[in-house]
């Protein structure tokens, strides 16, 4: 049994997602970010920057695993999915593009362009530019890979996929990118995600590009 110590947010939603594609069995010990539960002692025993989400694998010696990207590292290598070895690399970059440049950037321009527009003109469009920017990135890439790191689905599009579900904050327009919306559709319409998407809210609804 797996334990998933999340929020509602997309980083939760990448752990959640690939516990369902992988079939394993969990719960969820549901965090309120507003409160502050993350910042509980025991909480921070198991991640140490305060941060969802984290894992404790009950299965395993209690092994508890921080950081969205070693999680779903350590999910595909225990389950042997998602993650083949003879792509490794592109896969890994991917994944690393997503935990050091996509989730970053795109979660400071929903601080300041949803949660505090007006704060920061500077920070709104700088975030928002570098947003289109991503948008533009993938766009390409998908143009000539059916996935992010090619013909397979990858912990890459796991990690990356909930970050586009956001797309109706963005302004920019996610209809617009033709392979960028055919790669967010079929990822949309797996089973594991509509599950793993609604895992805190059973009514949740995937938006449509």
């Amino acid at each position: 049994m797996i334990e998933l110590f999340s929020s509602d947010t997309p980083n939760g939603k990448k752990i959640s997602i690939m516990l369902d594609e992988i079939g394993f069995n969990y719960k969820v010990t549901k965090l309120d970010l507003a409160k502050g539960d993350q910042f509980k002692p025991e909480f921070k025993k198991i991640s140490p920057f305060a941060k969802i989400p984290a894992i404790i694998d009950h299965s395993n010696n209690n092994q508890s695993v921080f950081e969205s990207g070693a999680i779903l590292i350590y999910l595909a290598e225990r389950s042997g999915k998602f993650y083949d070895q003879e792509n490794k690399l592109n896969i890994d970059q991917w994944l690393m593009a997503q935990m050091g440049s996509m989730g970053p950037f795109i979660g400071q321009y929903h601080y300041f362009y949803k949660f505090n527009k007006g704060l920061s003109e500077v920070g709104e469009k700088r975030y928002f530019e570098i947003t289109k920017r991503i948008y533009e990135v993938l766009e390409d890439h998908l143009s000539k890979n059916k996935y992010l790191a090619g013909e397979n689905y990858s912990i890459a599009d796991i990690a990356t996929w909930p970050w586009m579900t956001r797309h109706e904050w963005h302004d920019i327009g996610l209809k617009h990118y033709q392979n960028l919306s055919r790669w967010y559709s079929e990822i949309s319409d797996r089973e594991a995600v509509i599950k793993g998407y609604a895992f805190m809210d059973e009514n949740a609804v995937i938006p449509k590009p």
